[in-house]
């Protein structure tokens, strides 16, 4: 059986790639489900990771739900009201639970179109780098549904709330230049020089210490919903202990003698 989701090491870097090209990289069955919760939970257990890129296997990011099982009301899909009621909960509703919660930076690799839950995906990750042949489609009333994994949410939070609403109503598809234009994504490459500018973000990222990125992914996290007050004295526990640790003593010494750090995420 293939591996829904192949899973490559670079350094401190880990590369994500869903791994169902024939089929666009569906991301509602039960076994890519699984593959993306495990994987942010291995990363949340290992701190020499610092960031992970993710992409898709072939011409697409991810066609989202399988429209198929949808025809077929198969898996997630089938039931009565109460069973796919609980079938969104304990199916794809676990994914963008999973990534709030990966304690590393995620970059979005974007190598073609992010469809419905698909372009949702590329949401739920910190950054996003796009491909010239990426195209994002907010389409879930394209299928007569409502977007049930979250983009509700998502979706104003990346571009605001009037271009959410229009992707949104529309179903329409826009593509990488115009993704860029309106913030959704941070840079726009070639497809063969993709991966190259995503590891190369990835680097720049991992190049701090980790401890620290860590626990500031957190503090952006919880500034979305805290009032400043709250956040203000998370920020000083975090900061109490930032000011212990042995990178923050690397850092300053580096900076003083002028050179490149050499962090140990400790």
């Amino acid at each position: 059986m293939t591996d829904p989701l192949l899973i490559e090491r670079t350094g401190d870097v880990l590369l994500w790639t869903l791994n169902d090209p024939d089929a666009r990289n569906p991301i509602s069955s039960v076994g890519i489900i699984d593959a993306l919760e495990s994987a942010v939970a291995e990363v949340n257990r290992d701190p020499s990771v610092r960031a992970v890129i993710l992409t898709g296997a072939g011409s697409a990011f991810s066609s989202g739900g399988n429209v198929k099982h949808m025809r077929d009301k198969e898996g997630m899909f089938g039931g009565s009201p109460a069973e796919l009621r609980q079938g969104y909960r304990q199916g794809i509703q676990r994914i963008p639970k999973a990534l709030y919660h990966c304690e590393v930076p995620t970059i979005a690799a974007v190598n073609g179109p992010a469809i419905g839950a698909g372009c949702d995906l590329a949401l739920m990750c910190d950054l996003r780098i796009a491909s010239t042949t990426a195209k994002f489609a907010e389409s879930f009333v394209k299928v007569g549904i409502i977007p049930g994994d979250g983009g509700a949410w998502l979706l104003p939070r990346a571009i605001g709330m009037a271009r959410a609403s229009e992707m949104a109503f529309t179903g329409e598809a826009i593509d990488a230049a115009t993704a860029l234009e309106w913030g959704m994504v941070s840079q726009v490459v070639e497809p063969d020089s993709l991966l190259s500018a995503a590891h190369a973000l990835a680097n720049r990222v991992a190049a701090n210490p980790p401890q620290v990125l860590r626990m500031t992914k957190k503090l952006l996290r919880e500034g979305q919903h805290q009032n400043l007050e709250s956040l203000l004295e998370l920020s000083a526990a975090y900061q109490a202990i930032a000011h212990t640790t042995a990178d923050h003593a690397e850092a300053v010494d580096a900076m003083l003698e002028r050179r490149d750090p050499d962090f140990k995420g400790r």
